[in-house]
């Protein structure tokens, strides 16, 4: 079909749309790029801001809105892509995936939402197969360096003609804080899960996010208590984003063919050290998640809620541009080798870092000659060398084996 723009950043108005924007503008506008785009929301003097501080006039403005579905399938009838940022995403993002199915767009998210992921798939990974669409979740942090981190590794195990038993992602380090949009997503998760048990039952199913027939395997549930580690030989703590990384992980896993292999079995947490120090450090890693976890309308809950940034808000230039993190991925072969990769990002990981990723998975399906995946996909799935040549030149992303 043929298409007015490339991309449309949906809900450029908000703290990390404005950030995917102004990284557009700055990469590829700026250096005479043939990529077209628009920004899109719903407030058209916010929308005129943006174009006002950030980029210039000539980049479009679409209004639209996420509840009216004729506005929707106006701006997808006009792009190759939707880049959206807007979430919580089983709020606003479920008419938008289907108007995007429905006139053949692609379409990218930050959605770290497992019950609403779980949703789309059952929907709607059939229809976008029909039509040749890839909806691609989880293009941020989470889970862009998981799900690739653990792609590269396959890459370069095949070609020295070796496999993968297990893989244990330990974040070494890390500077930067929580976005409020992935709070917001967060605690539209909690709130459900205590009202449906059947949302329950899909958030605590570490395979709940493969495809039906195949949601059991030798993994357990995410870490939830602080002990020690074999695989490290440090005091380890829960990962706030294990609980999609690790489910987007194995649905890379499980339609892809179960290239990493049947058995595969991956982890995620957090490293505090080593000895008693270490295993204070620990306790200290977790005590937030125990105010994030809370239950809706405690008063734990409400302390978070205080604290938390809201969505919208944001570090400064500053903080964003000196923050990092630093992932170690601790593999076991089937040739019984033990080797240590890393994911290394330049920025901090819940605004700078991911809003150069979401910009370069958009860019990615948009330009780049992709392989024929349709589906509900996982970024390695819908976009592989391609989206990991662009994550290392582009983005600011280091992927290496120790």
């Amino acid at each position: 079909m043929d298409k007015k723009y490339d991309i449309v950043v949906w809900g450029a108005s908000g703290f990390t749309g404005r950030l995917v924007c102004e990284y557009l503008f700055k990469n590829y506008t700026k250096k005479n790029s043939t990529l077209k785009w628009a920004i899109a929301g719903r407030n058209i003097n916010k929308l005129k801001g943006i174009r006002k501080d950030f980029i210039n006039d000539t980049i479009p403005i679409i209004i639209a809105n996420s509840n009216d579905i004729d506005s929707l399938n106006e701006l997808t009838k006009s792009t190759k892509v939707v880049c959206t940022t807007v979430g919580p995403y089983a709020k606003y993002g479920s008419k938008l995936v289907q108007s995007c199915i429905k006139n053949k767009t692609h379409y990218c998210d930050l959605a770290g939402e497992v019950q609403w992921i779980h949703k789309m798939i059952q929907e709607n990974h059939e229809f976008a197969e029909r039509n040749k669409v890839k909806i691609v979740n989880c293009c941020g942090f989470d889970s862009i360096p998981s799900d690739m981190g653990v792609y590269f590794i396959y890459q370069w195990l095949k070609n020295k003609n070796q496999s993968i038993k297990s893989i244990d992602m330990r974040v070494a380090g890390v500077k930067g804080g929580i976005s409020g949009g992935t709070y917001a997503s967060l605690n539209n998760v909690i709130k459900e899960s205590y009202e449906d048990k059947e949302i329950y039952k899909i958030l605590s199913n570490p395979y709940s996010l493969n495809p039906n027939g195949y949601q059991k395997g030798e993994d357990k549930n995410d870490l939830r208590k602080v002990i020690y580690d074999k695989v490290s030989k440090k005091w380890i703590s829960p990962f706030i984003m294990a609980s999609i990384n690790t489910k987007i992980v194995r649905r890379s896993n499980a339609i892809s063919g179960f290239k990493y292999g049947k058995n595969f079995r991956y982890s995620e947490a957090t490293t505090a050290g080593k000895g008693f120090k270490g295993k204070i450090k620990g306790y200290l890693n977790a005590f937030p998640l125990i105010f994030v976890a809370a239950k809706p309308k405690s008063i734990l809950k409400m302390i978070a809620n205080t604290i938390l940034p809201k969505p919208g808000q944001g570090p400064s230039k500053i903080k964003r541009e000196n923050g990092y993190y630093n992932m170690k991925f601790y593999i076991r072969t089937n040739e019984s080798k033990n080797m240590i990769a890393r994911v290394i990002g330049d920025m901090d990981p819940g605004y700078g870092s991911t809003a150069k990723m979401l910009a370069e998975s958009a860019v990615c399906l948009a330009k780049d000659d992709l392989k024929e995946s349709y589906g509900v996909l996982t970024p390695s799935t819908a976009m592989g060398e391609l989206l990991l040549n662009r994550l290392k030149e582009n983005a600011g992303l280091c992927f290496m084996f120790e």
